[in-house]
């Protein structure tokens, strides 16, 4: 069979299971809650880089932006973000500067994760879209943020700052993916969400219990 038919019917089939998709009640809300949680997540790993992400996105018209939140798609917008997410990706390999960092990321992240959330659910009344995205959306991110927070603390404790490059790095590289599969993937980003909420509670309590157990016994010396 020619290739180029096979690729036709392909996008057929799937045009098609899209168009029964959306006769699924509440698909589209089940779809902006999954857009929500990833970009929500990706504010965890990094403030600014899915910030700009979606700026860059809505000011070339890639994805649509409700009237809402038209200041996301603005220029000031996108070279603002742009400009912020370089300090802060630079800022994050500098020695101490990354634990000051961390004091102040996670109520960003939690700010910046629930104004993203927000913007998918602008149909919502006031009052339901932003108690959603507090929660959900702000939650989201102040977990991930405060989890990576307690194992660069412990990276510093156990190896005296030289892994906090390697965790730092880890950071803006899942806010890049996370941002990008929010947008292009929403359900893959749900569940890398999911995954990565549990990876980092789980080893985020461990980073915070090592840390906390180092500090009493250099207390006893």
């Amino acid at each position: 069979m020619n290739l180029r038919i096979v690729f036709v019917l392909l996008g057929k089939t799937i045009n098609l299971k899209i168009n029964m998709l959306e006769n699924v009640p509440y698909f589209s809300y089940i779809i902006s809650a999954f857009i929500g949680i990833g970009l929500a997540a990706a504010t965890g790993f990094r403030v600014f880089l899915p910030m700009f992400v979606v700026s860059l996105a809505s000011y070339f018209n890639w994805i649509p932006m409700n009237e809402h939140f038209e200041w996301l798609a603005g220029l000031p917008t996108l070279i603002t973000t742009g400009i912020a997410t370089i300090i802060e990706i630079l800022a994050y390999y500098i020695p101490f500067v990354d634990h000051l960092l961390d004091t102040v990321s996670i109520p960003m992240a939690t700010v910046a994760g629930s104004i993203l959330f927000a913007s998918q659910f602008a149909e919502l009344g006031t009052f339901p879209q932003w108690a959603l995205a507090l929660i959900a959306g702000g939650g989201t991110a102040a977990t991930i943020s405060s989890g990576f927070a307690g194992i660069r603390a412990a990276s510093t404790a156990t190896t005296g700052g030289l892994g906090n490059s390697m965790v730092g790095t880890t950071e803006t590289a899942g806010a890049g993916i996370m941002s990008i599969l929010a947008m292009a993937a929403p359900v893959l980003a749900a569940i890398f969400a999911i995954i990565t909420l549990i990876v980092v509670i789980v080893f985020g309590r461990k980073a915070w219990k090592k840390l906390r157990s180092s500090k009493s016994n250099s207390q006893k010396l």
